[in-house]
């Protein structure tokens, strides 16, 4: 890993220094780019909040090979870990590897250890057209996200996604506010219950609501019929001073829980940082900036080896802490919670 990361440093020169500490201090305001938006208050808020989560350490019980295996959305995959959809290597990640190899060690990386990775959507069409050609050539082994387009633009998108096998699909809601892609000439908006519910109503697949930071909206994700929810603040990407995507997961998922798959995303480094998430509600977690390091850095190989290390660091972390199965972390493993 260590030689990955010196690759990507050298590669992402610009646009991602590879901090040893992935906080969002030196990137601040670097959008385009790897940064979070303004004063990247929001980017740090997602880091800052994992960090302030304790574990009771407990060594007393008999979980010596714990289980990280789980089933999301009918999918059965090795560990609750999905690699979050970004993309624009040219203008996010500094263009010296292409757009395909980049989505194609993703995801082909995660599918190789059995998890999932997700594509991204943007201006210029070929980020979406990359992604979805890689999924066609994975046998539907992915998942796109799309923005919130206007009606013709989005339907179009979601067509393209069902030619190319992808049976779970997802909107970032939270891309929202792009006043830049209106200025393009390609305008996204927030949907109402009724427009999202008439989205989801024409689209076969499974459907995911990426952006969820309230439980006002993680209800109404559940009545206009969505599948699955992602409590995510966009890596901190759109809008300045929210709250991090931890701070808000146990509540939305107070209210939610059983009723729809909960995932969630924002600041997540370690092994340990998914079991937390996991313990406040979430079924499964989604990791950005750190795929996007290893996949630039060192292709598909440095993907796999980065899951190998997640995975690794979640099984110490469910040892310590005498969780047997990934599918069943309570809530009392964090301090404070017991």
């Amino acid at each position: 890993m260590k030689d990955i990361y010196d690759n990507a440093k050298v590669l992402m020169k610009g646009y991602c220094r590879v901090c040893k500490e992935c906080n969002g201090n030196a990137c601040a305001g670097e959008v385009p780019g790897m940064g979070g938006l303004g004063t990247a208050s929001s980017f740090k808020a997602n880091v800052d909040a994992l960090a302030g989560i304790r574990f009771n350490m407990r060594l007393v019980h008999d979980v010596v090979e714990p289980d990280t295996r789980v089933t999301l959305l009918g999918k059965k995959m090795s560990m609750p870990v999905l690699a979050a959809p970004i993309g624009g290597v040219s203008f996010n990640m500094g263009g010296k590897i292409s757009e395909e190899d980049y989505i194609n060690a993703v995801i082909f990386g995660c599918r190789q250890k059995k998890i999932m990775g997700c594509t991204g959507d943007g201006v210029p069409d070929f980020i979406h057209e990359t992604g979805l050609n890689t999924i066609k050539k994975a046998k539907g082994h992915g998942i796109p996200f799309f923005k919130p387009w206007e009606d013709e633009e989005l339907f179009a998108k979601l067509k393209k996604a069902a030619d190319c096998n992808a049976d779970i699909m997802g909107m970032d809601i939270d891309a929202a506010g792009l006043i830049t892609l209106k200025k393009m000439g390609r305008p996204v908006s927030p949907k109402t219950i009724q427009k999202l519910a008439s989205i989801i109503g024409k689209t076969k697949a499974k459907f995911i609501l990426k952006g969820i930071m309230t439980v006002d909206d993680a209800r109404a994700a559940v009545e206009a019929g969505a599948h699955a929810i992602v409590v995510s603040n966009h890596g901190g990407r759109v809008l300045d001073f929210t709250p991090g995507a931890a701070a808000v997961l146990s509540k939305i998922s107070a209210a939610v829980k059983g009723r729809i798959a909960i995932l969630a995303d924002g600041g997540v480094r370690s092994g340990a940082d998914v079991l937390k998430l996991l313990a406040l509600g979430a079924d499964a977690v989604m990791i950005g900036r750190p795929f996007c390091v290893a996949a630039v850095g060192g292709l598909q190989e440095g993907v796999e080896l980065y899951i190998d290390k997640i995975r690794t660091e979640l099984e110490q972390a469910m040892v310590l802490t005498g969780v047997q199965k990934a599918d069943n972390v309570p809530e009392t493993i964090l301090y404070g919670f017991e």
